[in-house]
């Protein structure tokens, strides 16, 4: 990919603000914006170029890449007026790597297209020891030559990237990935609580199973923190949440039945009635710690 290409990112949160690091070390001049400016000073600081909007960015950006927060904060920020898809000239590539809805990535798609500007929904798992190491998997979905184009940038940012399928497809992916660690965590939580009412030194245990059948990412990244009482977020709760809603109303549309996932909603939808909706994921092991 062409290095004189100029790079927009738009969400320099907990993981955006690492993506969007890696590509500036990479080499390629990056654009930034977020809704707290704050957020991206230290990107600023390396060399990023802070832009005052949305649409000046979009304007100037010949990729832009999106990681925001919830499907509504995609919809305005591409389909306002002083929006991305109504300011970014033809032949642009937009990446949608927030969580989302795969209808919304497709809605995406086809009015890019229509305005002559290339579209990738490519959502991301790693969270933020992922996001910072540049280790994260990468699941995309839209036109082959298009991501071909993109995979440097991808391959900054993460170590496992693969194209799934046409628009939407990555989105879909997630929510696989999502309905796989919804009850993982459950399991992970519930052993590291076993462990500790047992009385055995959880580190030790942790250590033990974790070179088995048992190993999964939540036990060596999460189980950890949860063990020092860490419940800062690498992925906030109120975004779990949001994510499991979207892959329940995905599957019920596509009349599926999941009750493991289910089970895992209403037990996160108890820790925001805690008020721990800003913590992340690992927060779990103190409701079933109880």
């Amino acid at each position: 990919m062409d290095k004189d290409l100029i790079v927009g990112f738009i969400g320099t949160g907990v993981m955006g603000r690492s993506m969007a690091s890696h590509i500036l070390n990479g080499g390629y001049k990056l654009l930034v914006n977020n809704r707290t400016k704050e957020s991206a000073d230290t990107l600023v600081e390396k060399g990023a170029v802070w832009k005052d909007s949305i649409a000046d960015l979009a304007k100037e950006a010949d990729v832009i890449i999106t990681i925001v927060g919830y499907p509504n904060d995609v919809e305005n920020i591409y389909f306002r007026e002083d929006g991305i898809l109504n300011n970014c000239k033809k032949g642009t590539i937009v990446i949608d790597m927030t969580t989302s809805k795969p209808s919304l990535a497709q809605r995406i798609f086809n009015e890019a297209k229509a305005k002559g500007i290339s579209a990738l929904d490519a959502p991301v798992s790693g969270g933020d020891i992922g996001a910072r190491d540049g280790k994260l998997t990468i699941m995309v979905g839209g036109e082959k030559e298009v991501f071909e184009k993109v995979s440097p940038l991808f391959k900054l940012m993460g170590t496992s990237v693969n194209l799934l399928g046409a628009a939407g497809a990555g989105q879909h992916t997630k929510m696989s990935n999502q309905i796989a660690i919804a009850s993982n965590m459950i399991g992970v939580c519930e052993a590291m609580v076993y462990a500790k009412r047992a009385g055995l030194d959880p580190e030790k245990v942790l250590i033990t199973i974790g070179g088995g059948a048992a190993a999964s990412w939540s036990l060596s990244n999460l189980a950890p923190r949860m063990i020092k009482g860490d419940f800062e977020p690498g992925f906030y709760v109120k975004h779990f949440i949001k994510d499991m809603k979207i892959a329940l109303e995905e599957a019920e549309y596509m009349e599926i039945k999941l009750q493991g996932l289910e089970l895992a909603k209403s037990l996160y939808d108890e820790l925001v009635e805690d008020k721990k909706e800003n913590k992340g994921t690992q927060v779990l092991y103190e409701l079933l710690d109880k």
